[in-house]
């Protein structure tokens, strides 16, 4: 990596004049020296470095170490350090590439080697009041790559602090990015700066709480994450005498909570309001330094915290009532501030359902809801508590499943007139499918319907849109289909469907009893990865001469292919290549006509990151063995609303077959059908003993499908 390293000459003229030539000089080989381990992270010790404002101020600096390191014994002579980095990002030399002296030499061998004798010295210019800024950790991820790969004594890959057995504070806050893969490692993903306050919460945590009865031990890391949460609640759970801690805050860590009856500002266990701080420092809010205490800018953050979370602080007995939910809330990652992506009229809606529902109702299966604009699968748990409290399902009988029972309330109360809260909640779960698709592009719902008491055309006609788009019948009104669209990616399961998808192979009879059923379409499998014999074997795949019964029987067929498309490792770019020629020749092999779609399977739940990292690349894969043979098959995706939106927009899929029945998928929670949606399958059931059959929309004006087979 080309990184721009300043040398000595450019801080050595700030060196005393008696010494400027020599801390200008190119430095002096030292023995034995050979670096090839890894580095070492120091700082400047105790104290600021505020007076570091210009590039002059820092050269100077770098003098300033070097005249202390002249007049020590310790340093032979000269500068300790082999590079320094300051807070601009800029790389001076000191000792350079030869040997330093600034790693405590009579510490511990590591492996063997010493730590001079192995090891280069890096010097990120902080104190021990400052945090590293990112364009030092940039030059220092920089120079560590550069000493890795281009210096003329390679280094390897130990990152190590000075404190490493050895009784100093330094490298003071470059601590917890001394260690390979954080993110000055060039080795392991960029991550950007590491949070202090978090980085202390975690250290104190696990200091406090490594001999408590199944504690976990959380990564000293610095981030935020699941790990350090579920690491406080077990160490919440030990100070209120639950034994043995686990890593979830259950039933029995709310009710021991809920029977201190104490929040923060008259809490008096000083280790419950470290947990407390540093659970707020988790979560992004400023709390105080003292962990140990509760100061304003602790109360002032979670005064904010509720009022983020849409509730009322300034009432003490909801402050009180809701402090069990409010901390639940705390020791998870949901976010209550606007995140990027996120929609502020979706906040509101959040916001109301906690206010509402937990704070007001207290409907007692219900948690408060993140507030953080993205419509997620909580939201929609919370969205449908609500809507079963306001069609009148007792309080205990609320779970917030699209079951027998609500699907009967939609079908009565949610169906007729709409009034109040129950409308606010039919026009909330509009917006949250918004936008819908029209012949003349995206049609989105007005955020001043939401709330409004009017029947506007402007939500008739998004509704009718709507409508028109799922293909269920154009009303313009709360009927159940509509209710039901809304709320799960399946939909009403018991409409009519002309389309449908199987494992079992079409015979004459077989489609013809199809054709009888009202089915017009049928989806096949290619292949299958397994070999007969194999004990996961099913025999899915089109047989010799099943795409003409499959004709003369009156229907037609739309070509699957999916090789254990269920788990994450079958998704790279090589995998689709090969999947993508395999189609091919076996689509060919039945006499398919070229313009044909093929869908390639994602039968799994595949997160955002996980459709960025691997479904796309292998879609990405299929695209380019599909073009290289010819562009005779064009390809769609098979998969959750979110893998269907996602591949079609970046990787071209032509046509989406949305499993709009997998409704508890992340990816068809908060997602609208995606633009190009031909096929959403809704239902699986037995057609016949033996028969499985998937019930799917095919929507008009979609993939055609296979009307016609031959040869060439």
């Amino acid at each position: 990596m080309a990184i721009t390293i300043n040398l000595r000459a450019t801080w050595g003229q700030y060196a005393p004049w008696l010494r400027q030539e020599h801390a200008s000089l190119p430095p002096v080989p030292g023995e034995p020296w050979s670096g090839h381990m890894g580095v070492f992270l120091h700082y400047l010790g105790t104290g600021s470095t505020s007076n570091l404002q210009t590039e002059e101020d820092c050269r100077r600096a770098v003098a300033g170490v070097y005249e202390d390191h002249v007049n020590s014994s310790e340093y032979e002579g000269d500068i300790a350090y082999n590079f320094l980095v300051c807070p601009h990002g800029h790389i001076y030399q000191g000792r350079g590439y030869e040997r330093g002296a600034g790693n405590a030499g009579k510490a511990p061998f590591i492996e063997g080697v010493g730590r001079n004798e192995g090891f280069y010295s890096i010097l990120g210019m902080i104190r021990s009041q400052d945090v590293a800024s990112e364009a030092m950790l940039r030059s220092i991820r920089n120079l560590i790559d550069h000493l890795r790969h281009e210096a003329p004594r390679k280094t390897g890959k130990i990152i190590l602090p000075h404190s490493f057995q050895y009784d100093t504070e330094c490298p003071g806050n470059l601590h917890m990015y001394a260690r390979q893969g954080t993110t000055i490692d060039p080795s392991a993903p960029w991550r950007g700066p590491a949070d202090i306050y978090v980085y202390r919460t975690q250290k104190w945590v696990n200091a406090t709480y490594i001999a408590a009865p199944g504690y976990v031990f959380c990564p000293e890391t610095g981030y935020t994450g699941w790990n350090t949460v579920l690491s406080l609640t077990q160490g919440l759970q030990h100070e209120l005498g639950i034994s043995p801690t686990v890593q979830n805050f259950g039933p029995g860590t709310f009710n021991a909570v809920k029977n201190r009856e104490s929040v923060p500002e008259f809490e008096r266990n000083e280790n419950l309001l470290r947990l407390y701080n540093g659970a707020l420092w988790c979560k992004g809010y400023w709390a105080s330094q003292f962990l140990g205490g509760w100061g304003e800018e602790s109360e002032a953050s979670l005064r904010q915290l509720y009022a983020d979370m849409g509730l009322d602080h300034a009432n003490a007995g909801q402050r009180l009532a809701m402090w069990p939910h409010v901390l639940k809330s705390l020791l998870r990652m949901d976010q209550f501030r606007l995140v990027p992506g996120g929609d502020p009229h979706v906040r509101a809606i959040q916001q109301r359902l906690n206010a509402r529902y937990v704070a007001g109702i207290g409907i007692p299966a219900m948690s408060l809801v993140p507030c953080d604009g993205i419509y997620s699968r909580d939201v929609q748990q919370g969205l449908m508590m609500a809507i079963q409290y306001e069609t009148g399902i007792a309080l205990g009988s609320i779970n917030g499943y699209f079951g027998p029972g609500t699907q009967a309330a939609l079908k009565g109360r949610g169906s007729a007139t709409l009034t109040g809260d129950l409308r606010y909640l039919f026009r909330a779960a509009c917006y949250v499918n918004s936008p819908t698709y029209t012949a003349n592009g995206q049609a989105h719902y007005l955020p001043a319907d939401i709330g409004t008491d009017a029947r506007t055309g402007t939500h008739v006609g998004w509704l009718q849109a709507f409508q028109r788009f799922s293909q269920l019948p154009v009303t313009g009104h709360n009927d159940y289909a509509t209710w039901a669209q809304l709320l799960v990616s399946s939909g009403d399961t018991s409409r009519d469907a002309t389309g449908c998808d199987c494992i079992t192979e079409i015979t004459p009879q077989r489609g013809q009893l199809l054709k009888a059923n009202g089915y017009h379409i049928v989806g096949r499998y290619l292949d299958e990865h397994l070999a007969p014999g194999d004990e996961g074997y099913l025999g899915k795949a089109l047989k010799p001469g099943e795409p003409q019964a499959i004709l003369n029987a009156g229907l037609r067929f739309f070509p699957i292919f999916q090789y254990n498309g269920t788990e994450l490792g079958n998704f790279t770019y090589d995998k689709g290549y090969d999947q993508g020629k395999k189609a091919h020749a076996k689509a060919a092999e039945h006499g398919i006509g070229a313009g044909t779609c093929i869908y390639f399977g994602v039968d799994y739940d595949a997160t955002d990151e996980e459709i960025t990292s691997h479904v796309v690349p292998y879609f990405n894969g299929v695209k380019a063995a599909l073009a290289e043979l010819g562009s005779r098959y064009t390809f769609g995706v098979y998969g959750s609303r979110n893998v269907c939106i996602r591949v079609s927009k970046d990787a071209g899929a032509r046509w989406s077959f949305v499993s709009g029945m997998s409704w508890g998928f992340s990816g068809n929670l908060g997602f609208p059908l995606p633009e190009n949606w031909s096929f959403n399958q809704i239902h699986e059931y037995e057609f016949q003993a033996g028969w499985g059959l998937d019930h799917n929309i095919w929507r008009d004006g979609g993939d055609p499908g296979v009307s016609a087979v031959g040869r060439g």
